[in-house]
């Protein structure tokens, strides 16, 4: 249990509020409050007391649970009088303690990817809001870059929202463990030559719902990247939540060398949100090198485009990132509303795997997205090296 800083180490009821705070238990861990490091401090004024709850995250969805079990259990301590709970947030240092308790105790592997000199590029697929066909350009960028020879593995990022799994054809595929040890690893789902990881293949059952926040998605991402055997990878293309919250941080940290393409529609709403999905990732020292306009017009059988969407909204985003990141951020292509396209996901092939890919237009923008990526190749050049001249 760890230690409860209080202002009366010997009041008479400090053990029991004590030991009433160790029957609390976080609603997602499923431990003890007490033993999380999560109670900052008990503090008496004669017969009240007023605890102090450190939550991971400032917006724990959570807390409201989380301050009526600490009164409840106080509460009921005889001779207490007036219960109250403030609630604090973590520091970094009482986070990282946190993960490591949740690790039992042990560091955590490394990642590979975040080695000095590894020459995978990670290419980090963003956006600002949701139903914008992220995990689309996802899955078939990937695909296009390993029909050019190259090896690719697939990371989906998007914990809550997880979708690769389906638009690849393993939705209930489950990867091989080697060991049962602390030393075990993990190997990714190969499909259309392609390796696969997904916190969807590692719940019980398909439709479970993932309900996780701040410390536990850090150890799911740490674990996806570090404790799975990816290989010698040209290329792992990860699937990003949308918007900018624990993953993306946690992602930005983990992988400061990743690049990021941030896709968005043609409509206003849609770019101005997507603004802040690629200013997030130049806040976490990645490098923003695209944008990707999805769902930009509709072909009609007759040839006309219509733009169902409006128009410009990546080409306003990709000139609005420029400016404000001091850099050139391309609009790397333009890629056509197509039901192909979502047939193709729902059947489980990408389109630029489909047969007819090279008479389709989005199956042909995907593979310019490719080409264009791939261009630059495996290089140290302009990679942080995590070394300090002398």
């Amino acid at each position: 249990m760890a230690d409860i800083k209080t202002n009366q180490p010997d009041h008479p009821k400090f053990e029991a509020v004590s030991a009433a705070l160790a029957t609390v238990q976080d609603p997602e861990i499923k431990r003890p409050i007490t033993e999380l490091g999560m109670v900052g401090s008990v503090e008496f004024t004669g017969d009240d007391v007023l605890v102090n709850i450190l939550l991971t995250t400032q917006g724990c969805p959570l807390k409201g649970p989380i301050r009526e079990d600490v009164t409840k259990a106080v509460s009921a301590v005889e001779g207490i009088g007036t219960v109250s709970v403030d609630l604090g947030v973590m520091s970094d240092e009482q986070r990282a303690e946190l993960r490591k308790n949740l690790n039992g105790g042990r560091a955590a592997r490394d990642i590979p990817f975040s080695r000095p000199g590894n020459l995978t590029r990670i290419i980090a697929v963003s956006s600002g809001k949701g139903g914008v066909g992220k995990s689309s350009v996802t899955v078939n960028l990937a695909m296009a870059l390993a029909q050019r020879g190259r090896s690719v593995g697939i990371l989906d990022a998007d914990i809550y929202g997880h979708s690769v799994p389906v638009m690849l054809g393993v939705a209930d595929a489950r990867p091989t463990s080697i060991g049962d040890d602390e030393e075990s690893m993990i190997l990714p789902v190969p499909t259309l030559g392609l390796k696969v990881m997904s916190i969807g293949m590692l719940k019980p059952q398909r439709d479970q719902v993932v309900a996780w926040r701040g410390p536990i998605l850090d150890r799911a991402i740490q674990q996806m990247l570090a404790d799975v055997h990816w290989g010698d990878l040209d290329y792992l293309v990860l699937d990003l939540p949308p918007g900018t919250g624990d993953v993306a941080i946690s992602i930005g940290q983990k992988l400061p060398n990743a690049e990021v393409v941030v896709v968005t529609t043609p409509q206003a709403a849609a770019a101005e949100v997507a603004e802040r999905a690629g200013t997030m990732a130049s806040m976490m020292k990645q490098k923003v090198i695209g944008v990707v306009e999805n769902m930009a017009w509709l072909e009609t059988p007759d040839g006309e485009r219509m733009e169902i969407f409006g128009s410009g909204g990546g080409q306003h985003t990709a000139d609005a990132l420029t400016r404000r990141l001091g850099y050139d951020v391309p609009l790397m292509s333009q890629v056509p509303l197509d039901p192909k396209v979502r047939e193709s996901g729902d059947e489980g092939v990408p389109i630029v795997a489909a047969d007819d890919a090279a008479e389709n237009t989005s199956a042909q923008e995907f593979a310019k997205i490719a080409e264009t990526l791939d261009k630059k190749g495996r290089s140290l050049a302009g990679l942080q090296l995590g070394v300090t001249p002398t």
